[in-house]
């Protein structure tokens, strides 16, 4: 469903997501262009291998880092680094896929991993670990994640690099001269949201993503106030519940009213950079902004803290995805690109990376380093799913045309519902139909 040419072979088969509290108790074969599956060769383990960073811009700095550092210590090897933002990276794979031109090396990201591995498009990568530097390093539970994301049994099509976590960015400078209480509760988070709103003088109590990126978002906010637990009820999902209707309604009416009325083509980079100037309250986005909004205000103007806790007092989250490195089927020159991934998933290149994007690293020795209890937004991160306080709802990353429905399918639909042209249950309806049927066919060919 997600691109008209497939694979030889092609299969759906995923095992259930897991839990990114999981992940944190510790603490993502291509197709040749005449659509013949390329098996790519081992090559001399020198000369130049193809990069493509899969948050292009955001993370370039760090990855020519990290890459400079590998070409001193491989100096027959050099690395060609192609940034993709993200809103961008699955449609350049599915387009390389379809007519060629394939990395060596990519981020890939779970939620648009097993659509990649239904293509044929990645190595498995199991063995790889088993006999490298990197056995018995992974974080185990990140490790099972991208299996289970991959969807073909116990087979790692992508070497985990990172997890996230949803979090509320807030101005504690603004709260505190408005004399408001932290934003730990949904109660709070909305009186805050229409104090801190001053529309004369350009001021906002939040920002609302309504562009790239819109719908995890939503969910997480949607299934945080509904305070529903589970993303399926038997094969149907719940997105369109009546409590979730509800709770996306009270969501969407924040638009133009307490949030700037440009948020409708949001990203997270626009939100982050309104954030940053001071008029904007209050922020959702992931740790992966917390690092930024450092550079920005200095850790004494603003505090990240977990999604608010519903009306239960049980707090509610979406899970986010893994992030990981995928070696490519049609790679020339896996020998030399296996060496980067290597170096890129070790101690040191991971725990760089991830300080610098303020995640937790699938290298468990790297997760033990000082800058972890430094970071205060991912330590209160982890420390919230793990401390039994969170319940995480598992979005199916495990359907190959998830990021498709969640993504091309929806987010223009989402806008309409900011704009007042489709209504709350309209809009879920629809991407309940969608996600329903995506579902049943995953269940009828994992049953073959």
């Amino acid at each position: 469903m997600n691109n008209p040419q497939t694979c030889p072979g092609r299969r759906r088969t995923a095992a259930a997501a897991v839990s990114l509290a999981a992940v944190l108790a510790l603490t993502a074969t291509a197709c040749g262009d005449d659509g013949t599956a390329a098996a790519g060769e081992e090559g001399s383990g020198k000369g130049t291998i193809t990069f493509w960073d899969n948050n292009g811009g955001v993370r370039t700095a760090v990855w020519q880092e990290i890459i400079k550092d590998f070409e001193a210590k491989n100096p027959g090897i050099e690395v060609t680094y192609v940034p993709i933002p993200s809103e961008d990276v699955q449609s350049k794979y599915d387009t390389a896929i379809a007519g060629g031109g394939l990395p060596d090396v990519g981020g890939v990201g779970a939620a648009y991993l097993a659509n990649i591995v239904a293509q044929d498009a990645l190595e498995p990568v199991g063995d790889r670990i088993e006999d490298s530097a990197l056995k018995g390093k992974l974080v185990p539970n990140m490790v099972t994640s991208v299996k289970s994301a991959g969807g073909r049994g116990d087979e790692m099509y992508s070497v985990p690099t990172s997890a996230s976590n949803g979090t509320l960015y807030y101005r504690t400078d603004l709260f505190k001269a408005a004399g408001l209480d932290a934003p730990t509760t949904w109660a709070k988070f909305y009186a805050a949201a229409t104090k801190l709103t001053d529309v004369e003088n350009n001021k906002f109590g939040y920002t609302i993503r309504g562009g790239a990126g819109s719908i995890a978002q939503a969910l997480d906010a949607m299934y945080g106030q509904s305070g529903i637990t589970s993303f399926w009820d038997g094969d149907k999902t719940t997105v369109n519940d009546p409590k979730n209707v509800a709770a996306l309604e009270k969501y969407v009416g924040l638009f133009k009213k307490t949030t700037p009325e440009a948020d409708v083509n949001n990203d997270f980079k626009k939100m982050v950079a309104q954030f940053d100037t001071g008029t904007i309250g209050m922020l959702s986005h992931n740790l992966g902004s917390y690092t930024d909004h450092v550079k920005a205000l200095g850790k004494d103007k603003f505090a990240g803290i977990p999604n608010p806790v519903g009306d239960s007092g049980t707090r509610v989250q979406v899970s986010n995805p893994m992030d990981g490195l995928g070696l490519f089927k049609s790679s020339k020159n896996k020998a030399a690109a296996w060496k980067f991934i290597e170096f890129a998933v070790s101690r040191e290149s991971n725990s760089k990376w991830n300080e610098s994007a303020g995640a937790i690293p699938a290298n468990a020795e790297a997760a033990s380093d000082p800058w972890m209890n430094e970071a205060e937004a991912t330590k209160l991160g982890a420390k919230a799913l793990t401390d039994g306080s969170t319940k995480i709802v598992e979005l199916p990353y495990y359907l190959p045309d998830w990021n498709k429905i969640s993504k091309a399918d929806n987010e223009p639909n989402f806008q309409k519902v900011l704009l007042g042209v489709m209504t709350a249950k309209e809009f879920l309806d629809t991407l309940a139909d969608q996600l329903n049927e995506a579902q049943a066919e995953w269940n009828e060919q994992n049953a073959s």
